[in-house]
């Protein structure tokens, strides 16, 4: 996978991109990083990549010029590789999708992702409807610019490419994978400060264990975030399980 990151401060990204997860993954050449100042890309002798709004108002928008001329330079990147493939052009912005594990998957099986990082105001709406083909949103939060988000979507991403983590599994098996919160985890020693590590999970019972992480992780879901459990896939069994965890904490609330 090739990603390249279009922003005014590519300084952000040196120890993020070169440091754990995503160090290793360039590493070994499963993913290419990459950074583009889009200044570069200015049509003008002092370099501005931002005007006044029209129609008056506070604040700077940023200029279509230069994100166009950096992501078309891509482009053409692309084509001399003669790679056929179109990238995915990703708008970082508060008005975008909510970025989740869903699309976090979607975006992993792309081989080019452009994203593109936001500061002042806001953007020319021509690079909104004319440019990209996704805008993705972190939050319901403000902050100074898009490059935050955009490194949380990329960890969020290259994370699920194969050979990234060292044991494929633990991607299928972290929170939101299959729509539900993790099941809590344990490692030695069995006992810390008398709290002991559940029975089941020392039995080498592989189908209780199964079962017990499970239900450990329906139930956490029901406690932090029960709106999951509206979309999650539930056998019968499960459901009549949840309803009985549900009156029993019901109850115990009850004064």
């Amino acid at each position: 996978m090739r990603i390249d990151v279009l922003t005014l401060f590519p300084e952000m990204f040196t120890g993020v991109f070169g440091s754990s997860i995503l160090g290793k993954a360039r590493d070994k050449g499963i993913v290419s990083l990459n950074t583009v100042n889009f200044r570069d890309f200015s049509n003008n002798k002092h370099n501005t990549v931002d005007d006044t709004p029209y129609g008056g108002g506070g604040g700077m928008v940023l200029k279509a010029e230069p994100i166009f001329g950096a992501v078309e330079h891509l482009l053409t990147e692309n084509e001399q590789r003669a790679t056929g493939v179109k990238p995915r052009i990703i708008l970082m912005c508060p008005q975008g999708t909510p970025f989740s594990q869903e699309i976090a998957q979607e975006l992993s099986n792309e081989s080019h992702l452009i994203f593109i990082c936001g500061h002042y105001e806001g953007y020319d709406e021509r690079i909104r409807e004319f440019l990209v083909t996704d805008e993705l949103s972190v939050g319901d939060y403000v902050l100074t610019g898009g490059e935050l988000p955009a490194m949380v979507v990329v960890d969020s991403v290259v994370r699920l490419l194969p050979g990234v983590l060292g044991n494929d599994q633990s991607a299928v098996t972290d929170s939101f994978s299959d729509g539900l919160l993790e099941y809590p985890h344990y490692t030695r020693p069995a006992e810390f400060r008398g709290w002991k590590v559940p029975d089941t999970l020392l039995s080498g019972h592989h189908a209780e264990i199964i079962k017990w992480r499970r239900r450990q992780s329906l139930e956490r879901t029901l406690v932090r975030r029960p709106e999951l459990l509206e979309q999650a896939e539930l056998t019968l069994e499960e459901r009549k399980w949840l309803r009985k965890v549900r009156m029993e904490r019901e109850q115990a609330t009850k004064p």
